[in-house]
């Protein structure tokens, strides 16, 4: 069973119709109680990280979900904004993440993007696996992903990364410490990449 996170940033509905493409069992939280027996989590988020946080603070599930990832070790992957939220802190506001994964959430440099048009990373783009990890089975080649994003994670441990995109260089777009998944792509929106990865996720 596949636990969608909705505290009201987010397009549920489209994972809802990836997992039910696939025959997984989906069910959406709104309140602590809907978290109960969840096996996996899912934090989706789009738009300006201190509202996202400001929403899941106010949503009244962020304690429990803190026992649960972080005492209960139940896998959860933050999606976009949800992987930005797992840091410590962005550049982008001034309210503390998750801190569910070691990391900081940095604006992209300009003026080492070579595309005319810089910020957003809009569109199409690979991802490259740097570590053996199940979430990418049968996506090791030719997988492209669709961004919408001008902020990117850095992990301050580099193990943590799983994945690697150019833009204007080397970042994460992907990362990993224990049950934390983070990936900065739009898997939902992602074809059968992003259908073969969130399948992938329910089945860790």
């Amino acid at each position: 069973m596949i636990t969608l996170i909705d505290y009201g940033v987010g397009n549920i509905n489209a994972f809802v119709n990836v997992y039910k493409r696939v025959d997984v069992p989906v069910k959406i939280a709104k309140t602590k109680e809907d978290l109960i027996e969840a096996k996996k989590l899912i934090l989706p988020g789009v738009g300006h990280f201190d509202h996202a946080m400001t929403q899941l603070n106010n949503s009244g599930m962020r304690d429990t979900l803190d026992k649960m990832v972080l005492v209960d070790k139940i896998p959860v992957i933050g999606i976009c904004v949800g992987m930005q939220m797992m840091a410590n802190s962005s550049d982008e506001g001034t309210m503390e993440g998750l801190k569910w994964i070691d990391a900081s959430v940095r604006k992209f440099d300009e003026s080492k993007i070579n595309q005319v048009t810089r910020l957003p990373h809009m569109g199409w783009n690979d991802v490259k696996p740097v570590k053996e990890i199940p979430l990418f089975n049968g996506l090791e080649k030719d997988a492209i992903f669709y961004f919408l994003h001008t902020y990117y994670f850095e992990c301050n441990n580099p193990k943590d990364i799983m994945a690697v995109t150019e833009y204007g260089g080397e970042f994460a777009s992907a990362a990993n410490h224990e049950n934390k998944y983070g990936i900065q792509f739009h898997p939902e929106k992602s074809h059968s990449y992003g259908e073969t990865l969130l399948h992938n996720f329910a089945k860790l």
